[in-house]
């Protein structure tokens, strides 16, 4: 019986730097399997294309709780918006490494790149993801591990080092020659895909932390969906643009919120999120998604709500948008 090869899993965002880093690993003769994850801020799909165009197996894991822990505490801050991306690799890598040691593999590989983020791919921050993940000298870097030191897995001669490449920097001309000489057609561009790095959608995190620093994934999907209002100093209302978002919405409702219409006039759909005041976010929520129908100004607009098994009717008056604006977050 041969010697079992030498076997390394690998995090897959999907990005061509990490189709790359399977690529040049397969160079050698090594077993490679990927892992993506499932969090409320990005999902499985792109690593799950990434595995399948560089020919290796992925298995996606769900981390989304102790992701949304993870977002609400990092120990290493946030990056330009609330992206922790320190503690997020970290993480991560926690969770493959306790992978690895389960199925008995022997190394971790990533796509990074040192110095090509500001943030998490300095080389003190590097060492850092390694000290948190709990995995510091079984991490290897194939694109820029001769600009690092060599880890275990290369002491050891499992991994062959001269190998690996020496890529620095923020430059992607090196990989786009490296993606033409593997013949990579179809890869995603840079940056993008963690929601956590948009702006508007860190602003609106922000806001449902602060009213409930409790909040679970299932309270953070809602806020991909919609306008998002605040209804007062402990209430969050959610009033969807489109039928597409009013279908979303409709779908997420659980039985501790609330789902408001307008059945009589051509209008959005609402949601009150279950941890609002009932009775005053309730009324508000009407009015806004009031203002937001079709029906005339001045008129009287019956909006209908349940909430579990209880259902109820209001009857406000339209008011106009410009009413609610200080609302929005």
């Amino acid at each position: 019986m041969g010697q079992a090869k030498t076997w390394g899993i690998g995090l897959l965002s999907g990005g061509l730097d990490s189709i790359l880093a399977v690529k040049v690993l397969q160079r050698q003769d090594l077993k490679l399997t990927g892992v993506t994850f499932v969090t409320p801020f990005f999902g499985p799909e792109a690593g799950l294309a990434a595995g399948r165009s560089a020919g290796i197996e992925v298995e996606a894991i769900d981390i989304g709780a102790i992701h949304l822990a993870m977002v609400k505490q990092p120990r290493y801050g946030y990056g330009s918006q609330m992206n922790p991306c320190i503690d997020c690799h970290a993480l991560m890598l926690n969770v493959a490494g306790r992978m690895m040691e389960r199925f008995g593999a022997d190394f971790l590989f990533t796509g990074e790149v040192l110095g090509q983020r500001p943030m998490s791919q300095r080389r003190d921050s590097m060492r850092s993801v390694e000290n948190l993940s709990g995995y510091p000298d079984r991490i290897l870097r194939p694109l820029s591990a001769r600009h690092l030191a060599p880890t275990w897995i290369e002491r050891e001669g499992l991994v062959d080092r001269s190998l690996l490449l020496d890529l620095h920097g923020r430059g992607r001309k090196r990989q786009m020659e490296l993606a033409v000489e593997f013949g990579i057609l179809d890869y995603p561009q840079p940056g993008g895909g963690c929601l956590l790095t948009i702006a508007g959608f860190a602003a609106r995190l922000r806001t449902l932390l602060a009213l409930c620093p409790e909040a679970g994934p299932a309270d953070v999907e809602f806020l991909k969906w919609g306008r998002v209002f605040r209804t007062g100093p402990d209430g969050l209302a959610l009033i969807g643009r489109n039928q597409r978002e009013n279908q979303a919405l409709e779908r997420l409702v659980r039985v501790q919120d609330t789902f408001l219409q307008a059945p009589e006039v051509r209008s959005p759909s609402a949601v009150l999120l279950g941890f609002s005041a009932a009775a005053k976010g309730l009324r508000l929520t009407a009015l806004v998604l009031a203002a937001y129908s079709d029906a005339p100004l001045g008129a009287k607009v019956r909006i209908s709500w349940r909430q579990g098994d209880t259902a109820g009717e209001l009857l406000v008056k339209k008011l106009a948008k410009q009413r609610f604006l200080g609302f929005i977050s």
